[in-house]
């Protein structure tokens, strides 16, 4: 199967008609702290803050569709259903034409999923197309935060995500954790090209340094 973009992925989504339809009594705010709690790991959103690139970036993916005049509740239904029904695709961990894992059906259901969908729907590409951001200096307090904490838990971050283990616990040493930011694993990406050398060795050293503390 050929790969699949962020932008090409919104087009495919706008054609699936699988049906789905969202409440217009949507809780955007609940939708905004499940989609916290469960999507910001894996995928970029500028009203989170989340820089996730396991999936699509979704602002990149709904960029376009709201410039040509995309009404909301049409966005809504389209991210809605992708929560139901989402396609299953070739993956790559190193190419950025893929994807680096398919997202699991059903994350959330009922509700939530009207919440989720509608919260993504009044934010996902309002400000155009996303930029990549870089990261810049050797904090690594500041580098986990911007890179890890959506999908780590870590009490000395203020980090709660739960895609990854919990470090807390886990409470890898410099060596462990340095070698999982270089090569990844699992749904996590591989930091090497990503960060710098200098980079990966600070946040690996901050990671072991305040784990369980």
């Amino acid at each position: 199967m050929a790969a699949i973009g962020g932008a090409a992925l919104a087009l495919a989504l706008a054609a699936c008609g699988t049906g789905g339809k969202v409440s217009s009594t949507a809780d955007v705010q609940n939708g905004k702290a499940l989609f916290q709690q469960q999507c910001a790991g894996c995928h970029a959103l500028a009203a989170v803050g989340s820089a996730g690139g396991i999936g699509p970036n979704l602002d990149d993916s709904f960029a376009q569709a709201r410039a040509e005049g995309f009404k909301e509740t049409a966005i809504a239904n389209i991210v809605h259903d992708q929560i139901r029904f989402p396609g299953q695709y070739s993956t790559a961990q190193n190419n950025p034409n893929y994807l680096k894992a398919n997202m699991p059906a059903n994350l959330v259901k009922g509700q939530d999923a009207d919440d989720v969908a509608a919260f993504v729907a009044a934010n996902a590409g309002m400000q155009g197309f996303s930029e990549s951001q870089v990261i810049s200096g050797t904090n690594g307090k500041q580098i986990f935060k911007s890179r890890c904490a959506s999908c780590h838990t870590l009490k000395d971050a203020g980090a709660t995500g739960t895609i990854g283990p919990n470090l807390d616990q886990l409470k890898p040493p410099f060596q462990v954790a340095q070698n999982q930011v270089i090569h990844g694993g699992g749904v996590m990406p591989a930091f090497k090209g990503v960060l710098t050398d200098a980079q990966i060795r600070a946040v690996a050293k901050y990671v072991s340094a305040n784990a369980g503390k």
